[in-house]
This record gives structure tokens, sequence and C-alpha cells, in this order.
């Protein structure tokens, strides 16, 4: 009997190459994003260098230090990550289950959804209800939205166009309900709000931080475990039924995985666009489309995107701080374009 000799390291399979060259990127982006915190908390109005942050993150900072990073620069930038990643990994999430490449939390109305009931709570309950429940309201409007979404696309079953036509037109019908809540409030509350739909983390507090981070630790968790399911439902509805897998109850799971990653960023971000929808796409790019990469590795391109444009937002126009949302349009917009051009192509 003839036995095949071992592989030399030189010829390894393709996917351990893959899986290396995944880890290596998902290491350098975690340190790419430990430098932007880094940078980000030591730039502003008081300028404090890299070896003084690292001494007052861990406690031994001077006085001004400690209040200016522990209490003003430390929870935004941290917000501004976690909102990143949850948003990028709901965008990763829809474009797997859903199999459209233009499918993110923007597109098919979860945002819009959890806009509406921020600005409901915003200008109906402002000074009478604690501003602490705004992320609950947030959430609770893109969980209704997408319950709603989900039965309107039901029928024996949902497919996948069905689910993003239906999206996009409750994106456009609550989009116009909260112009016309803008419309019809008081000039300072239409103000706040309409701030807040651009996108912010201005003013946030380790409230909001605490409030946030459960659940971008327990759903993108979640999500990985579930990677081989998104990448069985990228291959079609009946060769993922041919292979056992239930798809409706599959793809009910995975949209709520998104629902909750997307509404918990909405409510403590505003409504920041274009990074569910880019960040996945950048991380295609660089590592493939198997979903137990893609997914993490989107969450961290999210995540630093946000903490740049943020730092951007805030000392490049110096008084003004600019809501970060701005950014990302500003340059999610053209860099989809740009990505639409040189895959066009593909048939997706």
């Amino acid at each position: 009997m003839k036995y095949d000799s071992p592989p030399r390291f030189g010829r390894l399979p393709v996917s351990i190459l893959l899986h290396k060259k995944t880890f290596s990127i998902t290491v350098a982006l975690i340190l790419a994003n430990l430098a932007a915190l880094l940078v980000s908390t030591g730039l502003g109005d008081m300028y404090i260098n890299p070896l003084d942050v690292v001494r007052t993150i861990f406690g031994k900072g001077t006085e001004d230090h400690t209040i200016v990073i522990h209490t003003l620069r430390l929870p935004r930038i941290i917000a501004a990550f976690l909102v990143g990643a949850s948003l990028a990994a709901a965008g990763a999430i829809l474009q797997g289950v859903i199999r459209n490449p233009l499918a993110s939390p923007d597109i098919i109305g979860i945002t819009s959804g959890a806009s509406v009931a921020a600005v409901a709570f915003i200008t109906y309950f402002a000074g009478t209800v604690s501003i602490k429940w705004l992320p609950v309201a947030a959430m609770a409007g893109a969980g209704i939205t997408s319950m709603i979404i989900y039965m309107l696309a039901w029928k024996k079953g949902v497919t996948p166009i069905r689910l993003v036509l239906i999206g996009i037109g409750m994106n456009f019908m609550l989009a116009s309900l909260t112009k016309v809540m803008l419309v019809l409030s008081p000039i300072t509350v239409a103000g706040e709000a309409y701030i807040w739909l651009t996108g912010t983390v201005y003013g946030t507090s380790w409230e909001m931080v605490w409030t946030m981070l459960p659940w971008t630790l327990f759903f993108i968790p979640l999500a990985i475990l579930n990677a081989r399911q998104v990448n069985v439902l990228q291959l079609g509805d009946e060769i993922a039924t041919g292979v056992g897998s239930s798809v409706g109850r599959q793809r009910l799971l995975l949209v709520w995985i998104s629902v909750a990653l997307a509404g918990s960023a909405v409510a403590v971000g505003g409504g920041i666009a274009f990074i569910g929808l880019i960040a996945p796409h950048m991380t295609r790019k660089m590592i493939g489309p198997s979903f137990g990469g893609v997914l993490p590795v989107s969450a961290l391109i999210g995540g630093l995107i946000v903490v740049v444009a943020d730092l951007i937002a805030r000392t490049a126009f110096t008084p003004y701080d600019i809501p970060v949302g701005v950014f990302t349009a500003g340059v999610g917009a053209p860099f989809f374009i740009y990505l639409l051009y040189r895959n066009r192509n593909v048939r997706t």
C-alpha cells in the first residue's frame, strides 16, 4: 500500500492559510484599534501625550488629566467603538442571511424604527421621563419594526428579496414619520433630535457605555457561534434545507441578533450611517466570504472607522464638535460607489 507523504510547511491547505490570514488581520486590527484609542484619548483642546494617557487610564495621572480622560473622552471613545462594532456586525449578519450586498440596518428599516421611537421619546417625554430610558425606547422601536417587517414578508416562509423590499418600503415610511414629528415639535426639541438622528456620541457617559456593553458582548459571540448556519444560508434556501438546516428558524434567530446589535447601537450613537453597509464589504475584500472570519473582522473595522471619524469630527473643526455621522456618510457613500463600480460586472 502506498502512503502519501506528509505535507510540507510550504504546501499547507488553503483553508489553513486563510485562517492564518484572518488571524493576522484580526491581530493587526486589534492593535490599530488600541492605537486609535490611545491617540484619540490624548487629542483635543487639552493635548495629553500617550505616556500620560496610559498612566491616567491606570489611575496614576494628574487630577486634570483624570477628569478629561475618565469623564469626557474615554467613555465617548469606547462608546464609538461599541457602536461601530455593533453596526458592522449587524450589517454582516443581514448581508449573509439575506444574501444581498445592499442589506444593512440602514436599508431595511431597523435603524429607522429605532429612530422613530427615540424621536418620539425626545419629543413627547423630554423633561417628564429620565433620558436614561432613551436606549430602551430605541431598542423597542427597532424590535417592533423588525417584527412588522418579518410578518409582512412572511408567505409560507420568508424569502430574502421579499424581506429587503418590504424593509426598504418600511424604511421610507418611518423616515417620513420621523420628519413629521420633527416639524410638529418645538424648535429646541427638534434641534436636539435632529443632531441625534445625524449620529453622534457627544456627551456619552459611562452609564451609556455600561448599558450597551452587555448587548455587544453577548450578541456578537452568539452570532459567531451560528457562523456555520450563515455560511449554509448563503448557499440558498434549497441547498440549506437539503443539508438539514431549519432555514426559517435560523434566519429569524440571526435577524433578531442583528436587530439587538443595531438597536443598542442606535440607542447610544443615533443614526450613524453606512457602517453596517461598508465594513462587511471591506472585510470580504480582505479575508473572503466565510462568516466565521467576516463577523469579528467587520466588528473591528466598524469600531475603528467610528473611532477615527469621531476623532476627526471633534478635533478638525475646533471649537465646533461635528456629529460623527456626517463623516461616516461623507466617506461611506463615495467608497460604496467605488465598490459598486469595481464590481459592476460581478453577479451577486
